[in-house]
Parts: C-alpha cells; sequence; structure tokens
C-alpha cells in the first residue's frame, strides 16, 4: 500500500486551530488529540478511569470502533498494536480535561435522569460517546474555517509527532507517546524530520 504524504500541520496553521475551536463543543477533544497524539478510536474511546489529573497522564490501552454493517454501533476494542501506553501530559491538556468534565458536571445536573454516565471523557451534552461521522463533519468545518480543508483529524497526531521530535525527544519516546509497535516504525515514518533538523 501506498503511505499517503505525511501532512502535519505547521505552527502557523496550528495557531489558527487553536484559535477557531475556542468556545467550539469539540475543543476538549481536538486539543487533547492534537497535544498527545491519539488516535481518533483511542481519543473517541478514552475514559475517564484512564485519566490520572493528580500525575498528568493518560492510559491509552482501548478505543471506540464503529461496527462494520452495522448501523452506526459501536465497540470497544484493543488499541491497534494491542499495547497499552501511558502518556504523560501536559498542564495545559489536563487543564483543558478538567474543563471537560466540569462541562459534563453542568450538563449532568442540567439534563437529570436524561444524561448518561458513560464513563467517556469526549461526550455529547447529554453524556453519550460522539460518533467519528459527527467529528468528522465538526473537524472537517474548522479546517475549511482557517483554509486548509485537506487537513484531517488524523493530521492532528502527525502535528503531535514531528512538534515532539522537532521540540527533542528521541524516536524511543516518540514511539512510546504514538503507541508505534517499534521505534524502527517510527523513524520509517518520521525519519525525514530528524533529517530536515540536521
Amino acid at each position: 500500500a501506498v503511505r499517503r504524504e505525511l501532512a502535519p500541520m505547521d505552527e502557523d496553521m496550528i495557531t489558527a486551530f487553536l484559535k477557531a475551536i475556542q468556545g467550539h463543543q469539540l475543543e476538549g477533544l481536538f486539543t487533547v488529540t492534537l497535544f498527545t497524539g491519539m488516535r481518533e478510536g483511542e481519543a473517541l474511546g478514552l475514559l475517564w478511569d484512564c485519566v490520572d489529573l493528580t500525575k498528568g497522564t493518560i492510559t491509552v490501552d482501548k478505543q471506540l470502533q464503529l461496527i462494520r454493517g452495522s448501523k452506526g454501533q459501536y465497540q470497544m476494542v484493543p488499541t491497534k498494536n494491542s499495547k497499552g501506553r501511558t502518556i504523560s501530559i501536559a498542564p495545559s491538556v489536563a487543564a483543558t480535561l478538567r474543563r471537560v468534565k466540569h462541562k459534563q458536571m453542568e450538563n449532568r445536573l442540567r439534563y437529570g435522569e436524561c444524561w448518561e454516565d458513560s464513563g467517556f471523557v469526549f461526550t455529547d451534552d447529554l453524556g453519550h460517546h460522539l460518533s467519528a461521522s459527527t467529528v468528522y463533519k465538526s473537524f472537517k468545518k474548522v479546517m475549511q474555517e482557517i483554509g486548509s480543508p485537506e487537513t484531517r483529524f488524523h493530521d492532528l497526531r502527525h502535528s503531535y509527532a514531528v512538534a515532539s521530535i522537532k521540540s527533542g525527544a528521541d524516536i524511543k519516546t516518540a514511539q512510546e507517546n504514538l503507541g508505534h509497535a517499534t521505534a524502527a516504525f517510527t523513524l520509517d515514518v518520521y525519519g525525514h524530520v530528524t533529517e530536515q533538523m540536521k
């Protein structure tokens, strides 16, 4: 299979993106994904049980996946290579997650019995997990607004990887944070970044 050309966002685009999503319903999801490099299914399947705001860590060991051929039914499955990982998060990411939690508590009070305690971090107003199609549409709309309609949600992950390598993370650390099976794979995908840095 031909691997698609990587299209990480540059600093200007990241700045424009973060500005465009301020106050957006999915601001938390978009921000956390950009600053942790989680895969879409991992972010959508993230449970509060896997978030430790005191230690500043996220444990990524499952993902939410659409059941093929179903009418919008989802299931929790292991991560891509079935290996869990723990990511250390920046204080700004922890602050974002606290805001997400606060908003959920407000919605819980507002909607009462209609609110679903699903345990998911990223939910709609009624506490139900988000669907990939909702995320896709919302993300595409934001990217169109800032003049980059071809950018995909998965490019948030690439943007994180490139930014972390550029800021001095070694390939092994990047591999662990991204949940790649081997450092060789990470080097294969992101080796050009280290070449540019030379």
